[in-house]
């Protein structure tokens, strides 16, 4: 790169974590666990994704949180992606744990996954219930936890399909994106992208 394009660029100091200098556009979802006395246990996540084209999920953890713990114990978790009108929930979720459990997820409305031992947020546009694949350590202070998906759920609205507008179906059901450090923002407008000619995934 020459001098020139240095010039409106500021380099970092990576000796610290450089991921508060800036914004970045991530998802927002809950995984579900189960604590070893049987309550639920919903934890947002921001660092959450595909794992490649196949049905597997991954997200970054603390290897000290109880989720990291309980899915290590049980071998299943589940994602639910909620809806911009679920934020509150969704922030609440973060709240410190009382004893064994968190107290505020009582007041959570959830239903029973159908492949695993584990509770889905009712109302959320997508569920996925996944057995655990793998996790791996080496980042940091954090781990890498991976899933296979056994079962997945999307609400009617949210379904994709070939005789509705992908636009107008984004702009009827609004997505929820984290936007890190500590912001949000609702999704409610698209465009196709310009994908080249032949583009294979």
């Amino acid at each position: 790169m020459t001098d020139h394009a240095y010039q409106d660029l500021v380099s970092l100091d990576i000796q610290e974590p450089i991921w508060e200098r800036f914004f970045t556009v991530n998802p927002l979802v809950l995984v579900g666990t189960r604590d070893p006395g049987g309550e639920i246990d919903l934890a947002p996540k921001h660092m959450a994704f595909p794992m490649g084209w196949d049905n597997y999920f991954g997200f970054v953890c603390s290897p000290s949180h109880a989720t990291a713990a309980n899915i290590e114990r049980t071998g299943e978790f589940t994602v639910s992606y909620p809806r911009p009108s679920q934020l509150l929930f969704t922030s609440l979720a973060a709240s410190p744990r009382q004893g064994d459990g968190k107290p505020v997820l009582s007041v959570f409305q959830t239903f029973p996954a159908a492949r695993v031992d584990g509770e889905l947020l009712t109302d959320a546009y997508l569920h996925l219930e996944c057995t655990h694949h793998a996790t791996f350590e080496g980042f940091g202070r954090n781990i890498l936890i991976t899933g296979q998906i056994v079962a997945a759920h999307v609400a009617k609205d949210a379904l994709r399909s070939s005789d509705r507008d992908d636009q107008q179906l984004v702009h009827n059901s609004p997505l929820v994106s984290y936007l890190h450090p500590g912001r949000f923002f609702s999704i409610a407008d698209s465009n196709a992208f310009p994908f080249p000619k032949d583009m294979k995934k």
